[in-house]
């Protein structure tokens, strides 16, 4: 009798730590709760019962987080639905993009279906969702539509009834938007990019700046720390790529990886694949930002077993053509200015030997923003002189005109620019992001990141189109940097004195605008 009740306590404390750790991804479906309102199921475990403690709880998680900045344009936001000890900072992170007290139409909220198996796409729409904030509202006009217009939409009460993954969003959005929140529910059966393309059509009218999307979704699951910080990387890098197909073919790279104790790179890879199939659509002009990172080793100290978490947002942007991670973009005028000014620079200096003036009445504001940018030369495709800085110390016509004098007489790998060869070169410039230190070359994105090696006082970099001009390798990549920019021998980048860093950039050349 003693052997069977510890028995049955270890069985319970097991279900106890799924519905409660880390992941916060129970597998035990129950029946749908009667009653119209759908009652808190995962308080008291996820986030605390009592509405005091909640909103000093959230209070703490969005002061950790002052230093993100809300935005006007948010459209989407990525959050994890974990325990709140564990990824509470994260999501809170997220959720201070979002204006405090904004009021949207509807808030769509995209989460998957943990306990119950179904297929096709579950919305709630019998009552409104109840937390121990008090009501959210649920727009069951609209669910209703969307419901009997697709067959591949239902309700199914069971996948409603104990899910966390929704559930736990709500409090976050509760404490930002106030009274301003209607949602609309949405659990995911499905795993079939055909009927997700399907619910991202539907959906796609009402993604505009009246309505806010959110993907539910925590990202790798059980691998050690350091493995699922490099997984965790390269699944945020396939979603900044807002290509949704590249998003799948990285959920499956990671998957073929061999990577020890690897379930899955992201439980709620359905809501962000509907997503991205609305941010892709041509004109939408989304800029996707990474915000903050943590793995559940962050909190429990046990680095064995960690289940990685991702704050993300997109953001509208109006009238660019061209998207980054500065706080600013370059529309088509702008590549014109600037790469006139180069030409003017260039022509100027190399024919009388000096800097021409520039007419900073044409000067917009973008262009007086200081960041760094490369000027490159070349003639016939082949390179002639390339330079740039990092440092934003000037604005950023400035730093292109003292790159375009810099990398026609000052790069030591070819002799100064004639006058016979002006006609010839082609002038192409990089606008430089601000640089981001990485932990694992895992993190870099051929043709997507510039790679920045340093070494005490020896540096080196090569710029985000070298790889994919050139066709190298991630390894030949780092090793051509490492030894012919930074000096430090073809291996240098795998010193653990040696540190990292990536960045993209904006590059447009002659006859590209």
């Amino acid at each position: 009798m003693i052997a069977m009740m510890r028995h049955i306590v270890v069985v319970f404390i097991g279900l106890f730590f799924l519905l409660t750790g880390p992941l916060g991804c129970a597998q035990v479906g129950q029946e749908g709760a009667a009653g119209k309102d759908r009652q808190p199921a995962v308080a008291g475990q996820f986030y605390p019962a009592s509405a005091s403690a909640l909103k000093r709880q959230l209070e703490n998680f969005f002061a950790a987080n002052r230093q993100v900045e809300e935005k006007k344009g948010v459209a989407a936001l990525v959050a994890p639905h974990a325990g709140y000890r564990y990824s509470g900072q994260v999501a809170a992170a997220a959720y201070s993009q979002v204006p405090a007290g904004k009021a949207y139409d509807n808030v769509f909220i995209l989460a998957p279906s943990h306990h119950h198996s179904f297929d096709g796409v579950s919305i709630y729409h019998p009552g409104d969702y109840l937390t121990p904030l008090g009501r959210v509202q649920v727009n069951q006009t609209l669910a209703d539509k969307l419901i009997k217009n697709n067959e591949f939409i239902d309700y199914h009460p069971r996948a409603h009834t104990k899910e966390h993954s929704l559930e736990v969003q709500l409090p976050f959005l509760q404490y930002r938007l106030n009274e301003n929140l209607r949602i609309v529910p949405i659990l995911t059966g499905t795993h079939d990019p055909q009927i997700l393309r399907r619910l991202a059509n539907v959906l796609a009218p009402y993604f505009n700046e009246d309505n806010l999307f959110v993907v539910s979704t925590d990202f790798s699951h059980f691998p050690p720390s350091q493995e699922a910080r490099q997984v965790d990387a390269a699944t945020a890098n396939a979603v900044c790529k807002n290509k949704p197909d590249a998003f799948l073919n990285a959920i499956r790279s990671n998957a073929q990886r061999s990577i020890p104790q690897l379930a899955t790179s992201m439980c709620g890879w359905p809501g962000m694949y509907c997503l991205l199939n609305m941010t892709s659509t041509e004109g939408r002009n989304i800029r996707i930002q990474k915000l903050l990172y943590r793995n559940s080793g962050d909190v429990t100290g046990d680095s064995s077993r960690v289940v990685g978490y991702w704050a993300m947002g997109f953001t509208r942007n109006k009238n660019t053509e061209s998207q980054n991670d500065m706080g600013f973009q370059l529309n088509q005028q702008d590549k014109q200015a600037l790469l006139r000014i180069a030409r003017q620079t260039l022509n100027g200096y190399v024919r009388e030997g000096k800097v021409s003036e520039v007419d900073e009445s044409n000067i917009t504001e973008t262009m007086q923003v200081h960041t760094g940018a490369f000027v490159t030369l070349t003639i016939n495709g082949e390179l002639r002189g390339c330079i740039g800085r990092f440092d934003a110390e000037m604005p950023l016509y400035q730093v292109v005109q003292e790159m375009a004098v810099a990398a026609s007489s000052q790069d030591a790998r070819f002799p100064p620019v004639s006058e016979e060869e002006l006609d010839e070169i082609n002038i192409e410039i990089s606008v430089l992001t601000p640089m981001e230190k990485i932990s694992s070359p895992e993190e870099i994105e051929l043709g997507e990141d510039g790679i920045y090696i340093k070494k005490g006082p020896l540096t080196g970099t090569l710029l985000p189109q070298v790889a994919e001009k050139t066709g190298w390798t991630k390894e030949e990549f780092l090793g051509h940097c490492a030894r012919d920019k930074a000096g430090i021998g073809w291996d240098g980048w795998k010193d653990e004195e040696t540190e990292l860093y990536t960045y993209q950039a904006i590059v447009f050349h002659e006859g590209s605008t």
